[in-house]
């Protein structure tokens, strides 16, 4: 496994396997690697000739100076994990590296990204269309993979590729859960040993709510999530809408969609944990 932390090295050594004929796989990871990323780092690996994994903490799609501050950092333990699972390429650049100069880009890519996270965290979304953008540029990958705990990216990423006509497919991986419910995510490991106790709600809450659907009707069920999870002290439901799956429009009726997908977002204290459920 290579570790590169340059464009032009990567794309040297790419250039030389596209020249075998090796189809090239893609994970675009932040790193505080866990098992979900290794889910999808595995099905890179049997899905393609070659993986590529880039841990990359983007400063543009942090709208929370202090989240960027803390989000963690673990270069050295990634790659521990990554060689293992058979990654054959770690890239790791710097913020200099990947922005040069500013990346003054803005995207517009209608309702998928400006509802729910695009709605709470402006310019969030523009800033993964322009790191993912700049990757799928320096990787040229043929596949690439993506967690659906974040549900909404995905369909925004999809629409980044469709707009900016990049010759790349997009597969989507499902949600690895702890034992006890809690999708994994690289902020878990902030939670305080109350916080993570009390965590699991989120899940069990949205699965309990896919027994009442579709009999009560979308804002009974919407109520019964926010109230049951606010319930808890330690708990604040930033927002709780279900959507149909493609578009991300919230929908008022079960019969708007063929595809009704619930997206949650959490406050536990002071991490901010996101979930979805499909009904």
């Amino acid at each position: 496994m290579k570790i590169v932390n340059s464009i032009k090295e990567l794309k040297s050594y790419l250039a030389e396997e596209k020249r075998n004929n090796k189809q090239i796989g893609f994970v675009p990871t932040m790193g505080a690697l866990h098992d979900g990323h290794l889910s999808l780092v595995e099905r890179c690996v049997k899905e393609n000739d070659v993986c590529v994994v880039s841990v990359f903490v983007n400063p543009t799609q942090f709208n929370d100076k202090h989240d960027l501050e803390t989000y963690p950092r673990t270069l050295d333990k990634d790659c521990t994990l990554l060689e293992p699972a058979g990654c054959d390429y770690v890239f790791a650049p710097s913020a200099e590296e990947m922005y040069p100069e500013p990346d003054t880009r803005t995207f517009d890519f209608g309702t998928v990204s400006a509802v729910m996270e695009g709605a709470r965290r402006p310019g969030h979304f523009n800033g993964v269309a322009q790191i993912v953008s700049k990757l799928f540029y320096v990787v040229e990958p043929d596949n690439a993979y993506f967690g659906e705990k974040d549900f909404q990216q995905i369909a925004v990423i999809r629409a980044m590729v469709k707009q900016l006509d990049i010759p790349v497919k997009i597969n989507d991986c499902p949600i690895l859960r702890e034992a006890d419910g809690l999708a994994l995510s690289s902020r878990n490991v902030r939670l305080t040993p109350e916080q993570r106790q009390k965590a699991p709600l989120i899940a069990r809450t949205l699965k309990e709510s896919t027994n009442f659907a579709p009999e009560k009707s979308v804002q009974e069920v919407i109520d019964y999530v926010i109230n049951t999870i606010n319930a808890d002290p330690v708990m604040r439901v930033e927002y709780y809408e279900i959507v149909d799956g493609n578009t991300m429009e919230s929908i008022k009726n079960w019969s708007d969609t063929t595809y009704p997908v619930g997206c949650i977002t959490v406050y536990c204290g002071e991490v901010r944990l996101i979930d979805n459920i499909k009904y």
